[in-house]
């Protein structure tokens, strides 16, 4: 069994920073790509950050410049360091990380239970 524990969320004036980490356990064999997404009220969940098995980034317009996706392959655990956080920000963030555990023959993806950023203007 694989989990995935996310931490570091919280509130923030406008302008603040935050960094959401996320670890996975259990029984795995391998991870290739983790990532963030988020969710605003009333909106569908958009993707916010990708960090590949080697290390390349993706962000999503709206946060290029002020996140960084960093992973910790030794600990399991993918971080977003936000920083210049904006009202606009708010959501609830969701962690995955793509594993192969010990008795699967492949990769699947894994969620975090999410946690809320709030920011205030």
């Amino acid at each position: 069994q694989v989990q995935l524990v996310e931490s570091g969320g919280g509130l923030v004036q406008a302008g603040g920073s935050l960094r959401l980490s996320c670890a996975a356990s259990g029984s795995i064999f391998s991870i290739d790509a983790m990532g963030w997404y988020r969710q605003a009220p009333g909106k569908q969940r958009d993707v916010v950050a990708t960090i590949t098995s080697g290390g390349n980034t993706n962000y999503a317009d709206s946060v290029k410049g002020r996140f960084t996706i960093s992973r910790d392959n030794a600990k399991n655990t993918v971080y977003l360091q936000m920083n210049s956080l904006k009202p606009e920000d708010t959501a609830v963030y969701y962690c995955y990380q793509v594993i192969k555990s010990r008795r699967a023959t492949n990769y699947e993806y894994y969620w975090g239970q999410g946690t809320q950023v709030t920011v205030s203007s």
